[in-house]
C-alpha cells in the first residue's frame, strides 16, 4: 500500500539536502562548540553559520537569535525570561483563546503565581482583532503573546497591526511564528515584534531544534544555569548537528518559499474544490483568505475524528485531528470552541497539511479515500 503523508503540519519530511549537511556533525565533526582545539571550532563555525542562515531569513542579525531544543522551549523562555527579566512582581498580559498550548498553559500558569491575564476572543474565522487587542489593554499591560497563525486552521492573524498597537504602547510583544514560518515573509524589525519563536521541524528540517529572536537591547533571564552557550540564555552543549540542519533549511526556505506557497495553494484549494464545497456533510473550519497555503481544516457531520482518523489510516491516509501536540485527547478543540463552532462539528475535525512532497495525484487519492470513509462512517451507500 502507498502511503499519503498529509500531516506536515505536525512534522515535515527531512530534506535529503539538510541531512548531507548534518552528517558530518553525527560523525566525523564532532567537537564540542565551547571547546578551543579545530574539533570544537569546527562545531562552532556550524552553530555560527546556521545562525545566520536562520537570522538572514528573519532580516534579523545573528546576534539577536537564541537556538533552543523547539518552539515549546522557545515559547517559554520569551515569554517567562521577559517576565523574570522586568516585571517578576505581576502585571498584566494579553493573549488570544486560540494559542498553541506551550503558550496558553504559559499564561495559566502564570495566572497562578499572580498574573493578570486577558484571553482576548477570536471572530467565528478564528482570527482575533486589532481593536479587540486594543480594548483590552490596560494601564499595567506588560505583554501581548499573538500567535502568527493557527496551527489547527491555519488562520493568520493580523501580526503587522497588533505589533504597531504594541510598538505605540510601549508593550512588549511576543510572537510565535512556528507554524507561520515556512509559508510567511517575517521580519521582526519591521512588524514591532520584539521577540518570535520558529521551529526546524515545521521547514524539512530536524526536530528538536528552534529558535527564539530577541529584539536587540530587550531583557530576557534565563531559568537554566550552566554554561555561557547562546547569550547565556541557554545553558548546556549545542545539538550542532541539529543546529546545521535548521540553518539549511532555513537557507532552502528562503530560497524556494514562493515556489512552495504556490503548490501548497493548488492543492488545498483541490480540496476544498473537491471534497467540501457544496456539500453539507463538511464545515470548513476558519476560511479560505487569510490562512496559511499548506493548511485546510473542517469537520464531518456524525463522524468521530478519532474513528475517521483510524479508518484513513488503514488506508495509507495519514492526517490529523487539529492539533498534533493533542493528539487522542477527549476534550473538543480549545480552538474550535472559542470560535464558536457548532457542538455537532467541534469532534469531528480533521486537519491536511499538504507540503512540498505532496503532488496532486495524491490529493485526488486521498479525497477519493476521504469520501469513501466519511460514507462508510455515516452508514451510507458507497
Amino acid at each position: 500500500m502507498k502511503r499519503i503523508y498529509l500531516d506536515n503540519a505536525a512534522a515535515t519530511p527531512l530534506d535529503p539536502r539538510v541531512l548531507d549537511v548534518m552528517m558530518p556533525y553525527l560523525t566525523t565533526a564532532y567537537g564540542n562548540p565551547s571547546s578551543l582545539h579545530y574539533f570544537g571550532q569546527q562545531a562552532r563555525a556550524a552553530v555560527q553559520t546556521a545562525r545566520s542562515q536562520v537570522a538572514h531569513c528573519l532580516g534579523v542579525k545573528g546576534e539577536d537569535l537564541v537556538f533552543t531544543s523547539g518552539g515549546t522551549e522557545a515559547d517559554n523562555l520569551a515569554i517567562l525570561g521577559f517576565l523574570r527579566a522586568n516585571f517578576p512582581d505581576g502585571g498584566h498580559l494579553i493573549t488570544t483563546a486560540v494559542e498553541h498550548h506551550a503558550v496558553l498553559r504559559t499564561f495559566q500558569a502564570l495566572e497562578k503565581k499572580g498574573y493578570d491575564v486577558t484571553y482576548v476572543p477570536v471572530e467565528a474565522d478564528g482570527r482575533v482583532t486589532a481593536e479587540a487587542v486594543a480594548q483590552a489593554l490596560r494601564d499595567d499591560t506588560v505583554l501581548i503573546s499573538v500567535m502568527y497563525a493557527n496551527n489547527e486552521t491555519g488562520m493568520v492573524q493580523p501580526v503587522d497591526a497588533i505589533g504597531a498597537l504594541a510598538r505605540q504602547k510601549g508593550i512588549a510583544f511576543h510572537v510565535d511564528a512556528v507554524q507561520a514560518f515556512g509559508y510567511v515573509p517575517i521580519r521582526p524589525l519591521e512588524q514591532g515584534i520584539d521577540m518570535l519563536t520558529v521551529c526546524s521541524h515545521k521547514i524539512y528540517g530536524p526536530k528538536g531544534v528552534g529558535a527564539l529572536y530577541i529584539r536587540h537591547g530587550l531583557q530576557v533571564a534565563a531559568e537554566a544555569y550552566g554554561g555561557p552557550q547562546e547569550h547565556r540564555l541557554r545553558a548546556g552543549t549545542e545539538n550542532v548537528a541539529a543546529i546545521a540542519g535548521f540553518g539549511k533549511a532555513a537557507e532552502l526556505l528562503e530560497a524556494e518559499r514562493n515556489d512552495r506557497v504556490l503548490a501548497a495553494r493548488r492543492l488545498t484549494d483541490a480540496v476544498y474544490e473537491r471534497l467540501i464545497k457544496g456539500d453539507a456533510r463538511f464545515h470548513l473550519n476558519g476560511r479560505r483568505n487569510h490562512v496559511l497555503p499548506n493548511i485546510i481544516d473542517f469537520s464531518v457531520d456524525g463522524v468521530d475524528s478519532a474513528i475517521l482518523l483510524i479508518a484513513l489510516d488503514l488506508q495509507g491516509l495519514a492526517v490529523s485531528a487539529g492539533s498534533a501536540c493533542e493528539a487522542g485527547a477527549v476534550e473538543a478543540s480549545h480552538v474550535l470552541q472559542a470560535m464558536g463552532i457548532e457542538e455537532k462539528w467541534l469532534r469531528s475535525s480533521i486537519r491536511l497539511s499538504v507540503g512540498k512532497e505532496n503532488t496532486l495525484d495524491e490529493i485526488k487519492r486521498a479525497v477519493a479515500i476521504i469520501g469513501d470513509a466519511v460514507r462508510k462512517s455515516r452508514g451510507e451507500s458507497l
